[in-house]
């Protein structure tokens, strides 16, 4: 193979118009987030009650593959979007050599680096208000008084120890903590099965860090549409590397047309 096959493919960028933070479609983009979200919330909560084994290597393994995954669902989505931002952005660069014009519309639609990271960011206000309000609120869960015996029902009557039994016989009901608890947890299940739930005190924690881990999601969507600049790129790469492959093959077959064929020496009788 000679030197020349062997340089590395040369990366082909091309310029584009940038485009605004927000726009139209920021909107109805969050709207399609939080949707998102919740359905794989959903998902998460299916699959990870299942992985709630007492070996803690093993669930914690299981439930982070779950994490990354999700993770990598929402940072696979947003790459085609900014991708696609990218592309607006690269014909209105072009109209614009042109001299042709394009109303503020079309320009706010096109690539702008903050653009994934808001249009996730604002998708996830009503899960962050939750986990933030959580986070304020939460404290260490202890358990419940519990249930009397029967046969203990006959000395509720009696002053001297029925005032004691008393709490045994209310229902606390559930308040706002514990909506909110059930919510967020919901939203952060890979993580509440890591920890499990009977640690107390590994549950406060996670509760007063569930601000940050419910916008975990947002934080890879955002980068995901930051990779919209290099998806392009390789796109125009790949073009521009086979376009060189299809003229040096056809050089090669018009050298292999010109050249004489060498004449075998004929047979003498």
């Amino acid at each position: 193979m000679s030197d020349k096959s062997r340089q590395p493919v040369k990366k082909v960028v091309r310029p584009f118009v940038t485009g605004s933070p927000t726009d139209e479609r920021t909107l109805g983009g969050a709207l399609g987030f939080f949707g998102v979200t919740l359905m794989v919330a959903l998902m998460t909560f299916l699959v990870c009650s299942m992985f709630t084994m007492k070996n803690t290597v093993l669930r914690t393994a299981l439930n982070m593959l779950v994490e990354v995954l999700v993770l990598f669902v929402f940072y696979n989505s947003a790459v085609g979007k900014g991708a696609d931002a990218v592309a607006r952005g690269e014909i209105l660069w072009q109209r614009q050599e042109k001299g042709q014009s394009f109303s503020a519309g079309e320009k706010a639609v096109c690539f702008h680096p903050l653009k994934g990271y808001l249009t996730a960011l604002t998708g996830s206000i009503p899960v962050l208000i939750c986990a933030v309000l959580l986070a304020i609120v939460t404290t260490r869960q202890t358990t419940n008084a519990g249930t009397i015996p029967a046969w203990l029902d006959t000395y509720r009557s009696r002053g001297e120890i029925g005032g004691a039994l008393v709490a045994y016989t209310q229902s606390a009901g559930m308040g706002v903590q514990d909506i909110l608890r059930i919510a967020v947890r919901i939203m952060i299940m890979p993580f509440v099965s890591m920890v499990g739930a009977e640690n107390r005190d590994g549950m406060l924690l996670l509760e007063h860090l569930s601000p940050i881990l419910v916008l975990l999601p947002a934080l890879a969507y955002g980068t995901g549409y930051l990779q919209g600049r290099q998806e392009r790129t390789k796109i125009h790469t790949g073009i521009a590397e086979s376009n060189r492959r299809r003229v040096r093959r056809e050089k090669k077959a018009r050298k292999a047309r010109m050249t004489p064929k060498p004449r075998t020496p004929e047979q003498l009788n």
